[in-house]
């Protein structure tokens, strides 16, 4: 057996030591032998050192660029949000015309964590035809397709997965959330049989999560019932207390509250382009993307992760959490035009170079508009408002990424709404501290006067009037949020005031606001 063998199955054995003593023979042997280098980047990977890993796999792509080595060293850069050369790295191992399905899912893994769901498709779509029964790459492949549009395309890959897995929680959660269910077409009773039928905590997880979705889409209440038993169980797991979240408002509070900050003194970084939409997810910041991207002269970035990942280089704090009150505290001394260099240079990867403006919709900016309306001082930053009770709902039946660092409140019903209260209070603070430079659109506003609304806002952020921006239906570029569905139709108000059909359940919040001096509405 060849040493880069033994050094694969070691690998594959999770062999550590094996795997590193095989590849440190190869390269002793060979020093200009790629194979040595990227063998033991992979185990430093697997050990933990990422940088590392990143050092030993540009060695081998300096010894003569295979797919394969620059396919996981897009992925190391990537996880590392060394955007650009991830990028960079992905189109190099693409144009090589990789064979192995591993590599070609890997590499539209890398586009779509870039936001590239258009580009992943051709490399998924290879990497199943090669190994059709890998459901994984079906898996991603079916994702990539719900994002851009191809809904038939998406749910024939989901049944293709659920014929050979019956019990596939991703799959059945995919589905569910794809399209709205009717009571003619829906998958309920299958969807009961899996819940009776799982066999780990996280697949529970996602199935609630379906049947919650589609009772939801029902008007049946019992949905409530699946979701309390999910959350509950998914707030444990996490061991989340509110006041890790607290400790973050407060530190916003105190920081942009202090007479001296370099953030509130010196001058930021001159770019007009950024349009910033913010809020409490779940309110229509997918909805305001869509309308403003439909115009000609803006395109959207998708949900980056620029201004925190800038914050954090910039604050140099060395917590792994990209947000904590020691990162906000730190940021205080952060010279603001350097930040919003910093944002541009992140945000620049993701953008197309011939059009003028750009939309960074992650919900959770609305932590950073301080940081925003210093460093980009010409941004415009646009906030969705939505009924506090849809909104508490909204966010206590959404599936969120478990390893986000921004929704964990979501699994708790009188965490959502405290964590709505302190959203609510940081948006006063803001309008009080940085006055005219923030637009808060109400949801329920715009459902009702689409027009004056739209009008409203293209006006804000400093553009021609387009009638494209009433017609976001018909806009084709990817979406990858849950609202995929919901902004490939015209406006409707079948979202405004749905909390009340769990009326009773949701008491508890909403005469929890009520004291807060929150009107529900």
């Amino acid at each position: 057996m060849s040493l880069e063998r033994q050094a694969r199955d070691a690998l594959e054995r999770d062999d550590l030591l094996g795997a590193t003593q095989a590849a440190k023979e190869i390269v002793l042997q060979d020093r200009d032998a790629p194979a040595g280098y990227f063998l033991l980047g992979i185990a430093a990977e697997q050990a933990g050192q990422i940088d590392n890993a990143v050092m030993l796999l540009d060695a081998a792509v300096q010894r003569g660029p295979q797919a394969e080595h620059l396919a996981q060293q897009a992925r190391l850069l990537s996880l590392l949000r060394r955007d650009g050369e991830a990028a960079a790295a992905s189109k190099r191992a693409l144009a090589l015309a990789p064979a192995d399905a591993r590599t070609l899912d890997t590499i539209g893994c890398v586009l779509t964590r870039l936001g590239d769901h258009e580009g992943a498709i051709g490399p998924f779509t290879e990497a199943v035809a090669r190994e059709p029964d890998n459901l994984d790459y079906r898996y991603n492949l079916a994702a990539a397709s719900s994002f851009t549009g191809r809904v038939d395309d998406a749910r024939h890959h989901y049944e293709e997965i659920l014929r050979a897995d019956p019990g596939n929680a991703r799959a059945h959660y995919a589905l569910a959330i794809l399209s709205r269910q009717t009571p003619e077409t829906n998958h309920l009773p299958r969807l009961k049989r899996a819940l009776a039928a799982t066999q780990g905590p996280g697949d529970a997880l996602r199935i609630r999560y379906a049947l919650a979705k589609e009772l939801e889409d029902l008007g049946d209440p019992t949905a409530f019932e699946h979701l309390e038993a999910a959350n509950a169980q998914q707030k444990r797991a996490l061991g989340y207390d509110f006041a890790q979240d607290a400790e973050i408002f407060d530190a916003l509070e105190t920081v942009f509250t202090k007479p001296a900050s370099a953030l509130r003194e010196a001058p930021g970084h001159p770019d007009t382009a950024p349009i910033f939409v913010v809020g409490m997810p779940r309110t229509g910041t997918t909805l305001i993307d869509r309308i403003l991207s439909s115009h000609p002269e803006v395109v959207s970035a998708g949900e980056l992760q620029a201004m925190p990942v800038a914050v954090k280089r910039l604050a140099g704090t060395a917590s792994k959490k990209v947000i904590d009150a020691e990162t906000i505290a730190a940021s205080s001394t952060i010279d603001p035009a350097p930040l919003g260099r910093a944002y541009i240079e992140q945000a620049a990867h993701h953008l197309p170079e011939q059009t003028p403006r750009f939309i960074d919709k992650l919900p959770a900016n609305f932590l950073y508009i301080g940081h925003i309306a210093a460093a980009l001082p010409h941004a415009r930053i646009v906030c969705l408002r939505r009924n506090p009770m849809d909104t508490v709902w909204s966010n206590y039946k959404n599936l969120f990424a478990s390893q986000s660092a921004y929704y964990a409140y979501s699994y708790d019903l009188l965490d959502t709404a405290r964590y709505y209260a302190r959203f609510d209070r940081l948006m006063a603070q803001w309008e009080t501290l940085f006055p005219g430079r923030i637009l808060q659109l109400g949801y329920e506003g715009l459902v009702a006067d689409q027009d004056g609304q739209t009008r409203r806002l293209v006006d804000f952020c400093g553009l021609d009037w387009d009638d494209a921006c009433l017609h976001f239906h018909e806009n084709t570029a990817a979406v990858a949020t849950p609202s995929a569905a919901q902004v490939r139709r015209p406006l409707n108000a079948d979202a405004v005031g749905r909390w009340r059909t769990h009326e009773r359940a949701l008491e508890p919040a909403r005469a929890w606001l009520e004291k807060q001096g929150i009107s529900t509405g």
